[in-house]
């Protein structure tokens, strides 16, 4: 299977929708995807992803499955703490580079400057809702890999959003969450490109065939920033 990741286009975040540039990337990946062979769209449930993924849909003729567990994460203090960065992820990712620290702890949730980030609790819904998604496509999560069940060769694609890929990329690679952060932030309508191997009952582990893509949108005006 291939699972093809496009973060939104370029969004009004106030009224959680796509401008008039984002949906011209939209419009330039929907174009870009044309000839991936994609059989099924999902998408986050938030209007910028759903704005972004309908452009596919429409020129394929495809439904779009909706997906709350794909929405944008969420950050703050769990204990009403100040918060290093006020606990924006990307920001805080960033602010350890800085001071020379490592985003590789396979413990990152448990320590400084995490250990009291609500985001914690945001990666780990979607790490147990995408293995329930991947179960349902035929992959069931089985310690750190994926076990291979049938009918299993298809192409999908699912619209999302930054933080939420990083989330999912965090999981699916078993990856720390910052470094993710950090290594992998994708652009608007960004394309990335996972494959799960299609050999029934064996073991797997997923491979990137494409990382942040977004050569589609070269020459038009992008001011790309995460969520705040």
């Amino acid at each position: 299977m291939r699972i093809i990741f496009v973060r939104h286009g370029h969004p009004d975040y106030v009224h959680d929708c796509l401008t008039e540039l984002g949906h011209r990337h939209a419009a330039a990946a929907a174009q870009r995807l044309l000839k991936e062979g994609v059989e099924q769209i999902y998408s986050s449930t938030c209007g910028r992803a759903l704005e972004t993924a309908a452009h596919l849909a429409d020129a394929l003729h495809l439904p779009i499955h909706r997906c709350d567990f794909m929405r944008e994460i969420g950050w703050g203090a769990a204990d009403g703490q100040p918060l290093f960065e006020d606990g924006h992820p990307w920001s805080t990712a960033d602010r350890m580079v800085a001071q020379g620290e490592s985003l590789l702890s396979p413990a990152w949730a448990q320590e400084e400057p995490f250990r009291r980030n609500t985001v914690v609790q945001h990666t780990e819904f979607i790490a147990q809702a995408m293995d329930e998604w991947l179960a349902t496509l035929g992959y069931t999560r089985e310690g750190l890999y994926y076990r291979v069940g049938e009918n299993t060769r298809r192409t999908i694609a699912a619209f999302g959003h930054g933080g939420a890929s990083a989330a999912l990329m965090s999981h699916l690679f078993n990856l720390a969450f910052p470094f993710v952060c950090t290594a992998m932030g994708p652009d608007y309508t960004g394309i990335t490109i996972v494959t799960l191997p299609d050999t029934p009952s064996a073991l797997v582990s997923p491979r990137f065939e494409l990382m942040n893509d977004a050569r589609h949108i070269q020459g038009m005006t992008i001011q790309n920033v995460y969520d705040h």
